[in-house]
């Protein structure tokens, strides 16, 4: 059989060089005669394959010296308790809701401290990113906390906001090595790798030493805790060994296609074929405002709920998986990650104007 076009929001598309060398290696890796699913994660070979996975990432995203990189498990879910655990020194925090996985973040950290709002797209459905030039920053914030691309609704930070010199903490998890970042603008920057890095089950946590101490929240689990996990080098138990190892490969994979300056013109143009094809159709709309759009998730709809139904029945026929957009907008959704080819897409658009021409 044939590769789909998975258009999934995560986990997603993986590069399919990444997915050949993967199962050649499968049974016997590097003459080992094991798999890497079956290696110790104190062995050499495992730690060299670690290793190698934080200093690519470091090289990608020049990352600098005073970061910490760790490999975690939880998801970035569980980070929406651990950055309050471990952040929450004036027991104050500053909340800027984009969408389901911030407020969702939020909602966590009123369990741990004075956990704000300051600013929220809620009153129209997370459809744009609000103004966040000169937001109430609270004096003893510990930190301001964003979700920076927004997965479910297509949405994405295009301008960092105004902290007023207060700690930045971001959830990148859909737009991870989409496009360069300046690192040192952030306290912590973090991601589910599921979407645009590897399989699910690793969390990369990017985080500032002078963040990283023993004055933690009281409770707080010895797993909860960054300086458990930077101490050991992310090896404090067993780490999530074969999807660091396939991180690895789609680390070297971008290194391979020009780093992350590249991708971001290569996803640049991926978007702009869906985009303008969206603000032409006389069926189908995006539903974000233009100027917060994000390169990754591009949710649309035709307004009729029984013909986006259709349409997503009629896509997966035609090869197209996973275009139903989240279960709380509905609609469609088309993740177009860094792994999804420019032809994946030109055949979604294709596939769109003729499902247009014969449903007018």
């Amino acid at each position: 059989m044939s590769r789909v076009y998975n258009f999934s929001a995560g986990p997603a598309v993986l590069p399919e060089e990444v997915l050949k060398e993967a199962a050649e290696e499968m049974l016997d890796y590097k003459g080992c005669g094991m798999s890497v699913m079956e290696m110790s994660h104190r062995s050499k070979m495992f730690e060299t394959i670690i290793n190698e996975a934080e200093a690519d990432l470091r090289e990608l995203m020049n990352i600098p010296d005073n970061y910490k990189v760790l490999f975690l498990q939880g998801g970035a879910s569980q980070q929406f308790a651990m950055i309050p655990m471990n952040l929450m020194k004036n027991g104050v925090a500053d909340y800027i809701i984009t969408g389901q996985w911030a407020k969702k973040a939020y909602k966590e950290a009123c369990i741990y401290g004075n956990a704000k709002a300051v600013a929220s797209s809620e009153d129209q459905t997370f459809s744009y990113i609000p103004d966040c030039s000169d937001l109430p920053i609270d004096e003893d914030a510990d930190y301001v906390y964003i979700c920076e691309n927004n997965t479910i609704y297509g949405t994405k930070f295009k301008t960092l906001p105004n902290t007023k010199g207060k700690t930045l903490v971001s959830d990148v998890s859909s737009c991870f090595l989409s496009e360069p970042v300046d690192v040192t603008k952030y306290g912590v920057i973090y991601g589910g790798v599921q979407k645009n890095v590897g399989p699910a089950g690793v969390v990369i946590v990017i985080i500032r030493e002078d963040l990283i101490t023993e004055d933690v929240l009281p409770g707080t689990p010895t797993m909860l805790r960054y300086k458990t996990h930077a101490d050991a080098d992310s090896l404090y138990n067993t780490p999530p060994a074969y999807g660091i190892y396939i991180c690895g490969k789609v680390f070297k994979w971008l290194k391979a296609q020009g780093g992350l300056e590249a991708m971001k013109e290569r996803n640049e143009k991926k978007a702009k074929i869906l985009y303008d094809f969206l603000d032409e159709s006389r069926l189908f709309k995006g539903t974000v405002r233009k100027e917060d759009r994000s390169l990754m998730n591009v949710p649309f709809v035709t307004g009729n709920a029984e013909l986006d139904a259709k349409f997503v029945k009629e896509a997966k026929a035609a090869g197209f998986e996973n275009l139903k957009g989240h279960r709380s907008v509905g609609g469609m959704r088309a993740s177009i990650y860094n792994a999804m080819p420019m032809e994946g897409v030109e055949k979604l658009v294709a596939f769109m104007k003729k499902f247009e021409e014969e449903n007018l």
